[in-house]
């Protein structure tokens, strides 16, 4: 830690003194830019913060205990209020992460849960909700939080507005709210369905070998053999696809073929019962991914991508404020675009911060957004 001292000469004109003018007879050299502004935060010191806590999980209270043994004297809500208003400053890069999750071809959206203490009108024990999507051109991925105190499937439209193209979800029947409307394509999640039955065979144990559990998970074990191999050789989309079309859909026929004479032999009540049901259910949208090469048969990338919030939550537990849990999104939004493009955090921020102040129209803004940025240039200097 060091302190970083502005050296700001103020210039006087004597032959001025007592002269009537507009300006002023003395003048200071202006601050360099800050994404605080006044503030005593510096960019390296502020994406330190925000990376120990969105990335690494360590709670602002444990940072303050960090800094006190370093002989600082710097509280958790000064060092919340940093993040709140750091977050605010890079709003007009979060509304570009939303115009690009809504022109990409795909989006993959999960929520979770998170607890957030002064919610107006609601007890603290109140369960909110961390959305979060993942789309953007391929090549180029972005993700998206967004903090919501509910899970209405109105927070999902709101996320998706005009977005046309494939949208892959769990069973949730918050997302029915959707409807298939004109150009939305709903695909299933494979993974939530092998799941299912999973627990199935955890809960028999040894009864569950050679049954309908077993031929279910042998039979989607095969699928994902098919997109491994489609990994191992490199196909591109159309290779998948037409690897799909001669593998995949024999293999789900067979599933199907087995789910149907299952489903009525099957107390639906029962785990083995409920697996099914969930996968006939879905099954219309489970096989949407044959349709084209670039999709998978699972949400895994969505889920992958709300990991590191989960984590988090474990460590913090919960948010004090609404400001707070919007900051938390915009942030995670940040970072793990940041990641999702090959990029290291603390160096992204840190370029991000130091250069933010001077971004003054959207091209440069712009320029700033992860997927944009080539990883040489996030050098840390000496």
């Amino acid at each position: 830690i060091q302190v970083i001292r502005h050296i700001r000469p103020k210039y006087a004109c004597r032959a001025c003194e007592g002269v009537e003018g507009d300006g002023p007879t003395v003048k200071t050299a202006s601050m360099p830019p800050q994404i605080i502004p006044q503030g005593i935060v510096t960019p390296g010191l502020l994406a330190h913060v925000a990376v120990a806590k969105y990335a690494d999980a360590l709670p602002l209270y444990r940072q303050e205990d960090q800094f006190a043994r370093l002989g600082l004297d710097v509280s958790r809500g000064t060092l919340a209020g940093w993040m709140i208003r750091a977050a605010k400053a890079c709003e007009p890069l979060i509304a570009m992460i939303i115009a690009e999750i809504r022109s990409g071809p795909i989006v993959n959206m999960d929520e979770t849960t998170v607890q957030v203490l002064a919610e107006p009108g609601r007890a603290n024990t109140t369960k909110s909700f961390m959305w979060v999507a993942q789309g953007g051109t391929p090549g180029k991925p972005v993700v998206l939080f967004r903090y919501h105190p509910t899970r209405a499937g109105s927070v999902a439209a709101d996320i998706l507005g005009d977005f046309q193209g494939y949208l892959q979800t769990d069973g949730y029947s918050g997302y029915e709210a959707l409807g298939e409307r004109e150009g939305l394509r709903h695909l299933g999640c494979l993974a939530h369905v092998r799941r299912k039955f999973v627990e199935v065979e955890k809960s028999a144990g040894k009864k569950a070998k050679g049954g309908t559990t077993h031929a279910v998970l042998d039979l989607i074990g095969k699928l994902y053999g098919v997109e491994h191999q489609a990994e191992k050789q490199r196909l591109d989309p159309e290779q998948i696809k037409a690897l799909r079309a001669e593998k995949s859909r024999l293999i789900l026929d067979k599933l199907k073929a087995l789910l149907d004479a299952r489903v009525t032999t099957t107390p639906p009540k029962s785990l083995l019962g409920k697996a099914i049901g969930y996968a006939l259910k879905q099954w219309g949208r489970l096989v949407v991914y044959l349709e084209d090469g670039r999709l998978r048969p699972d949400n895994n990338l969505a889920e992958n991508a709300i990991r590191p919030f989960a984590v988090g939550r474990k460590n913090w537990l919960f948010s004090g404020h609404p400001r707070g849990a919007d900051a938390s999104a915009a942030i995670y939004s940040l970072i793990e675009t940041a990641k999702a493009n090959g990029l290291e955090p603390y160096r992204y921020l840190r370029h991000l911060f130091e250069h933010l102040p001077t971004a003054t129209t959207d091209a440069q803004r712009k320029a700033l957004l992860p997927q944009y940025i080539d990883p040489k240039r996030l050098i840390i200097p000496a």
